[in-house]
């Protein structure tokens, strides 16, 4: 089987996740009261993105929800599912413009969200991915990164540079004293 886009998976300490998110599948503000709203919005995201019926994704968010949450700490969660009619790993990140209730290990609400969908016969290639996109949110300057990034595409580009350093500042920087 392919690895998760055909490529290689990049080597070193922190890795890119460009494979498995598009720049379109980047959202910076997302606007919801709670947990089924953000799954019903990012289902229709993942809807248009790959062409996958939403009311299935929603389904299978809220069945992996039921086995525990996808909330990890420290304001994060990546909710995941297996997805009939995928060829290949796929995400979606969404920053949300107010915190919600995740129900998460720690209590916090979440504001960082990175949905993963995968083909149903995807297992070592669902585990890889959710172990690399996991590796990143853990990182907590990387995470700071992320809420401080001013657009889609400066988040984009944190994402896919493999590094969280000045991808997700605009402009020239400061000097330092």
């Amino acid at each position: 089987m392919n690895k998760v886009d055909g490529a290689p998976a990049t080597r070193g300490p922190v890795e890119a996740l460009s494979d498995l998110l598009a720049p379109e599948a980047v959202a910076a503000a997302i606007a919801v009261p709670n947990k089924k709203a953000l799954f019903q919005q990012l289902a229709g995201i993942a809807g248009r993105l790959v062409d996958v019926d939403p009311r299935l994704v929603v389904e299978r968010l809220a069945d992996r929800e039921r086995l525990g949450s996808t909330g990890f700490g420290g304001g994060v969660a990546i909710p995941h599912g297996k997805i009939e009619g995928l060829n290949r790993v796929v995400g979606l990140f969404a920053r949300l413009a107010q915190p919600i209730d995740f129900n998460a290990i720690d209590d916090l609400p979440v504001d960082l969200v990175f949905l993963l969908l995968s083909p149903p016969d995807a297992g070592v290639e669902h585990l890889k991915a959710l172990a690399r996109v996991s590796r990143r949110l853990r990182d907590r300057a990387f995470v700071a990164k992320l809420r401080g990034a001013g657009s889609q595409d400066a988040l984009y580009a944190l994402f896919a540079s493999g590094e969280g350093r000045d991808a997700g500042e605009q402009g020239p920087r400061p000097a330092q004293p």
